[in-house]
């Protein structure tokens, strides 16, 4: 499987001296997602059961005990792995992890919630 891109949870975790806890965990997931040749989200959730499907092809990813999250697009036929979002729990919660994507060429973020007042 190809990710796209590694740089993205490296500058998680480089950047984010809070975050550093993650790398271990996110090289753990990346070393085990680039040697898969998923071609179905059961597949996925046979390799880490506590994975969660969402539609179009979307997965979430339980990152060091849940205390991180990991949005993935998935193209099956292609093995590619495009990263959508990383993050903590908490600021998981505060997006659609559906339709969000971090790393859109857009100027604003899609798939943000709206923060209760």
């Amino acid at each position: 499987m190809r990710i796209i891109s590694n740089r993205t949870l490296k500058n998680f975790y480089d950047l984010n001296s809070e975050y550093r806890d993650s790398q271990d965990p996110l090289e753990a997931w990346y070393s085990e997602t680039r040697k898969a040749n998923w071609k179905t989200p059961q597949e996925i959730k046979a390799k880490f059961g506590s994975a969660s499907i969402l539609k179009d092809s979307r997965v979430v990813f339980n990152i060091a005990g849940n205390k991180y999250r990991l949005v993935v697009a998935i193209d099956y036929k292609r093995q590619v792995c495009f990263i959508k979002f990383v993050g903590t729990h908490k600021q998981y919660d505060l997006i659609d992890a559906e339709t969000y994507d971090e790393y859109s060429t857009h100027k604003n973020r899609t798939g943000l919630r709206k923060q209760s007042p």
